[in-house]
């Protein structure tokens, strides 16, 4: 049985003991949605879960979305289609990946497992990838490829939110500030809605600008949410050598891999804050760990031909 039969998916909260939190007093949990699903975890499973439901219903037999060449999402989204019996296609970022497909296929893990999945590939110039959006482009893929279920870059639309709000249990409800990673803004929007007006949600973005906030209004009309700039390390998809050190060291006192990318940024930055006194003391905090960790060889990638430390695991 997979995880797309069963009504409702939990995650444990494990808590994290620390000097760091000692001295501050302040407790911290993290929310191990990494542990839902090897190949579909944290937030792409709860991002999914909706949507493949919907293509179902609809009739459809092929989903299709968006990605780079490193993309949680796509890889979850090949997973998640073969579980429940649909065909996927994911159309990749960069054309001259598709020039040499064995070659391509053989050096990047992400799209190896997309592919091994059943996954068809399509890979398109930057340029056409900025038109992803425009009708034009999406009925020139249609022409191509037939009927299919389109699921946005990074999944988020409204059934991603609807998903995201089934993260937060009852238990949750102690805390007094739950904190997640945010990449395209449904996961943190589907918190807040299921959130109560009493805590306080902290978004910590994985990429430069403001037009998250914009983004996350689009789906959720409170006001008990901000966002935490300071910890993006650079932009998306950029780390440091301080930043792969604090994920090994977390791994090693606490049996948790985090990721660069996401959650690893996130977990460095509530550290960075606890040590500052931002929180009060007595504070609760739970941090959402929202998986990716299929990143991290990608990520390795980069930090070998920078010769920087790699991230352990």
């Amino acid at each position: 049985m997979h995880i797309f039969s069963s009504e409702t998916v939990l995650s444990e909260n494990q808590k994290i003991n620390h000097p760091i939190l000692d001295n501050a007093q302040v407790s911290l949990y993290i929310k191990r949605e990494d542990q839902i699903d090897k190949d579909v975890s944290g937030n792409k499973f709860r991002k999914l879960k909706y949507n493949l439901t919907e293509a179902k219903r609809l009739k459809h037999h092929t989903v299709l979305t968006f990605g780079g060449a490193y993309s949680n999402h796509i890889t979850a989204t090949a997973a998640a289609a073969k579980m429940v019996g649909l065909d996927s296609i994911g159309v990749i970022r960069g054309d001259e990946l598709g020039k040499n497909i064995d070659k391509t296929l053989s050096e990047n893990d992400t799209l190896r497992f997309a592919n091994t999945n059943g996954m068809r590939l399509r890979f398109v110039t930057r340029e056409d990838y900025r038109e992803k959006t425009s009708e034009a482009f999406l009925e020139k893929l249609a022409k191509e490829f037939g009927s299919f279920f389109l699921i946005p870059e990074g999944g988020t639309n409204e059934l991603a939110v609807k998903g995201c709000e089934e993260i937060l249990t009852k238990q949750d409800e102690s805390f007094d500030f739950i904190c997640t990673a945010v990449g395209t803004g449904g996961t943190i929007s589907g918190i807040i809605n299921s959130s109560n007006t009493s805590q306080t949600i902290l978004g910590f973005p994985a990429l430069k600008g403001d037009f998250l906030s914009e983004e996350i209004s689009k789906f959720t009309s409170r006001t008990n949410w901000k966002l935490v700039t300071d910890y993006h390390f650079g932009g998306y998809g950029k780390i440091n050598k301080e930043g792969v050190e604090f994920i090994n060291d977390f791994y090693r006192q606490h049996n948790v891999l985090l990721d660069p990318i996401y959650t690893g940024k996130m977990l460095y930055g509530i550290f960075d804050m606890v040590h500052k006194g931002v929180f009060p003391k007595n504070t609760r905090i739970l941090a959402v760990h929202t998986g990716g960790l299929q990143g991290i060889a990608g990520m390795n990638e980069k930090l070998k031909k920078k010769k920087l430390p790699l991230i352990t695991t």
